[in-house]
């Protein structure tokens, strides 16, 4: 796992093995920040990273500027890895949060510019994520939820729904505010 991009670029992050995850590839990272990077400042963005396992995201953003990113991940030894080495790499801009995603998203108040998710693959609630996004109106006007999912899987019948990118075996669906914007 490396950092690609930012102050931190071509870092690399080993941590161990025995944690439960399936970090995004580096293809299909690069090829989201470069989306991502022809659409938002990253100077101004507050990212809310749900499932952030070792933190492969959250360093990528951190390194880029983003100057707050909140990682939720239920897992200790995610959780304290992700902490640990924020804290090493001295990414203050990163605050790790040990918590169930779903029950975080139902009390948190808070609204991100970004949101990405990268749930377990077999995880049966993924169409919840947007769900609940939404409900909870987490997300701000021109802010985006970004789902990786496997591609077998169809995101695309929720009504803030944007455009799927395939990455092999991996892609990322895209939710906006679109028309549902209440400002």
């Amino acid at each position: 796992m490396r950092i690609i991009g930012g102050k931190l670029k071509g870092l690399r992050l080993n941590p161990p093995s025995n944690l439960p995850v399936r970090p995004t590839t580096d293809l299909a990272k690069e090829a989201l920040f470069n989306i991502l990077g022809n659409q938002y400042d990253f100077e101004n963005l507050k990212v809310l990273d749900l499932f952030s396992g070792t933190g492969n995201l959250s360093f990528e953003f951190a390194s880029r500027g983003v100057p707050e990113v909140i990682a939720v991940d239920r897992t200790f030894g995610c959780y304290n890895y992700l902490k640990n080495t924020a804290k090493e790499l001295k990414l203050e801009a990163i605050k790790a949060k040990k918590a169930d995603v779903f029950k975080f998203l139902e009390s948190e108040t808070d609204v991100f510019d970004l949101i990405f998710a990268d749930p377990p693959y077999d995880l049966p609630q993924i169409p919840l994520i947007p769900e609940l996004v939404f409900k909870r109106k987490l997300l701000s006007a021109e802010g985006l939820l970004i789902v990786e999912h496997p591609t077998t899987k169809k995101l695309d019948d929720h009504p803030n729904f944007r455009e799927q990118r395939k990455y092999g075996y991996s892609s990322f669906s895209f939710f906006d505010q679109g028309a549902n914007s209440q400002d």
